[in-house]
């Protein structure tokens, strides 16, 4: 059997966390700081879960984790 691919968009946005969640980070965060309040921005920062059922979804993309 030949090896499933990973999506390699997938790869690039979402990793896993040890109990096998889905990590991605904020949108909105890639340029023009400069609009967004302050707020914003400090709330943006670092990573977040993905919901229960969009990560259905993309696990599929990932076959290997």
């Amino acid at each position: 059997m030949p090896k499933m691919k990973t999506k390699s968009s997938v790869k690039k946005r979402f990793s896993l966390t040890g109990t096998g969640k889905v990590r991605r980070s904020h949108a909105g965060k890639q340029h023009g700081m400069i609009k967004r309040t302050n707020k914003q921005i400090r709330e943006h920062r670092g990573t977040t879960l993905l919901s229960d059922a969009d990560a259905k979804i993309i696990k599929k993309f990932m076959p290997y984790g």
